[in-house]
């Protein structure tokens, strides 16, 4: 019962910032090309209370999940004489154009803000994420195993995209779930191009090849009484080597776990020194292990000011650019839309990020608060897009189109917005159950 009050608290702060923020962004340009707005209200239904300033009735509603702006006339599909100054179709196409534009813009500007005070706080990642996407280990069996890449190849691109860092790469291969991929790799003085067919991993249907990078093991935690407290490891010593040989993150675990009983001569790093224990892993069951929680090395970046911004500018278009590849991959089939996220998911997600802390929160505000805004600019009626659609295309064209077509598009986008919001929640659902959307089909 806590975890579920907890999931709908932590939904609806991610979703009443968003959509406050969101909505404040049309309300600020309306007030500036001067559309009388009648209500600015944060939350939806019943008015608690508020206050009226103006012509605006500036308020608290019931439900406390985002909120919404109501302008003078914005129902009305069609352009009349004798309309009030203040009216939303008396404006010129251009002010409406702005006032629609702007809560998409208003949800990148929060998502830019946000990464930029994460980056000057400081943040958490894994180290091997920003190197050089070259090959430290290969799991047996696996999708690289069988097409014979090796240790020691640098991957060079995947699909023809350059691929510079290992965040490149797991980008690359996380989005093609169960494709077949091209990967060129760079082999001593030797360039080839290896197809693997990727297979798919967790219920979001990630792509996964099996190659993994240099990555080096930190400790997380260690358990009082285990062999590796005896041994004297801390949290926070790096495993360079084990018996005089370079060990990386998920061969580590295999050493571990194949050698219980065994003394392990580990070379490890500690504040910048170096040091050499011997560790025995204690049987447990079938494996060997030595009582810790480890992860990646993590690097701590911080940046001043505009650094920071830039870094937020660079973050921001590369995850923006990938949505839209994303959408696009969708809609041609080579995308799952197991990967895509509803409600259900985004509460859960919102949840874990709220347990995590202040900088996770605002991590991931600041992630969906981006896929919000480039969603709403595109064409689909109902949404901002469509609008900005339409009055992109009346510019042009220099005319206003009729009241009744304009109502049909929106009736259209209505429907489709419905069949998009079902199809989400009950792919949400359909993640959970044992054999996904054939657990719906009665026979």
């Amino acid at each position: 019962m806590e975890s579920i009050l907890g999931i709908i608290f932590a939904f609806a702060i991610v979703f009443g910032i968003l959509v406050f923020v969101h909505e404040f962004g049309h309300f600020f340009m309306a007030k500036l090309v001067k559309i009388r707005v009648e209500v600015f209200s944060f939350g939806f239904g019943k008015r608690l209370f508020g206050f009226k300033k103006g012509e605006t009735d500036y308020r608290v509603s019931l439900i406390p999940m985002g909120g919404y702006v109501r302008f003078t006339g914005e129902d009305s599909y069609e352009r009349k004489e004798d309309l009030d100054p203040g009216d939303f179709m008396a404006k010129k196409r251009w002010q409406r154009f702005l006032v629609m534009v702007m809560g998409p813009v208003m949800n990148i500007f929060l998502a830019l803000v946000f990464v930029t005070i994460i980056n000057m706080a400081g943040v958490s990642v894994p180290e091997y994420q920003m190197q050089k996407p070259v090959i430290g280990w290969i799991e047996p069996g696996s999708p690289a195993d069988k097409v014979n890449l090796q240790v020691g190849d640098r991957i060079l691109s995947i699909n023809n995209k350059l691929t510079k860092t290992w965040s490149d790469v797991e980008l690359a291969v996380g989005t093609k779930p169960k494709r077949t991929i091209e990967v060129q790799v760079k082999r001593k003085d030797e360039i080839l191009k290896i197809h693997l067919i990727t297979e798919s991993k967790t219920r979001y249907e990630l792509g996964y090849a099996g190659f993994f990078g240099e990555i080096l093991t930190q400790l997380m935690m260690v358990k009082p009484g285990s062999p590796a407290e005896k041994a004297g490891l801390l949290p926070g010593d790096v495993i360079l080597a084990i018996n005089g040989q370079p060990v990386y993150y998920y061969k580590f675990v295999e050493i571990i776990q194949n050698n219980p009983d065994k003394p392990l001569e580990f070379l490890i790093e500690r504040q910048g020194k170096r040091l050499t224990l011997q560790v025995t892993p204690r049987h447990e069951g079938a494996v060997g292990r030595i009582g810790i929680m480890q992860g990646p090395k993590s690097i701590t970046e911080k940046y001043g000011f505009f650094k920071a911004a830039a870094q937020s500018f660079k973050q921001n278009t590369k995850l923006a650019f990938l949505v839209i590849n994303f959408i696009k991959e969708l809609i041609t089939g080579e995308a799952s839309a197991k990967q895509l996220g509803g409600p259900i998911e985004i509460a859960n997600f919102s949840y874990a990020a709220l347990r995590m802390g202040l900088l996770a929160m605002m991590s991931w505000i600041a992630l969906f608060s981006l896929q919000l805004g480039i969603i709403n600019l595109f064409p689909i009626p109902v949404l901002d897009g469509g609008q900005i659609f339409v009055l992109a295309l009346e510019g042009i064209f220099r005319k206003d189109f009729s009241p009744k077509v304009k109502q049909i598009v929106m009736q259209i986008g209505f429907a489709m917005f419905l069949f998009i919001l079902v199809f989400v929640i009950l792919n949400d659902i359909v993640k959970r159950l044992p054999n996904g959307w054939e657990s719906l089909i009665p026979w």
